[in-house]
């Protein structure tokens, strides 16, 4: 087996197992919407079940269609993550860690839709009560740092020159 299929299996894996483990200690530990302080007034650790998307995209869609659209999504995400690693360099590491996190990410998330119908958030950043970011969880950071990571390679990326 090749090492970026390697590499995708264990950071990714490892992505997972922390992702599912916070979880299962929120599900099991805190009451819904029950919320500790760890920073005053900046962070807390809030249980919040997300039955949409990043900040409650489609929360509100008709279940069958929402159901239906994230039992799909991942899988296909993944076929794709899959393919466009196929055709990555064997030595490119970075790109291979980026494609890694959104693939881990996208399972870690999936696991609790097959599960439970909806994702499990308890991350939660706000500034003084004023202003709130949406709570999320390790998988929607593995995501959201694959994806710009990505980004960032694809930007500095040294083009061939044309002579």
């Amino acid at each position: 087996m090749s090492r970026k299929y390697i590499l995708l299996a264990c950071f990714s894996g490892f992505i997972i197992a922390i992702d599912q483990l916070t979880k299962i200690y929120v599900h099991t530990q805190f009451q819904l919407h029950e919320s500790i302080v760890v920073i005053q007034n900046f962070f807390s650790l809030t249980y919040i079940r997300n039955f949409g998307a990043a900040f409650g995209f489609l929360a509100q869609a008709p279940s069958v269609f929402r159901e239906a659209f994230f039992l799909i999504m991942p899988p296909l995400a993944c076929g794709i993550i899959i393919y466009i690693l196929h055709g990555t360099d064997e030595r490119d590491r970075k790109q291979t860690l980026a494609l890694s996190a959104i693939f881990g990410g996208a399972l870690g998330n999936y696991l609790d839709r097959l599960q439970f119908r909806y994702v499990i958030d308890f991350l939660d950043f706000h500034y003084f009560g004023k202003y709130s970011w949406p709570a999320f969880n390790i998988a929607d950071s593995a995501i959201v740092c694959g994806v710009f990571y990505l980004l960032f390679l694809m930007l500095t990326e040294k083009k061939p020159q044309n002579t």
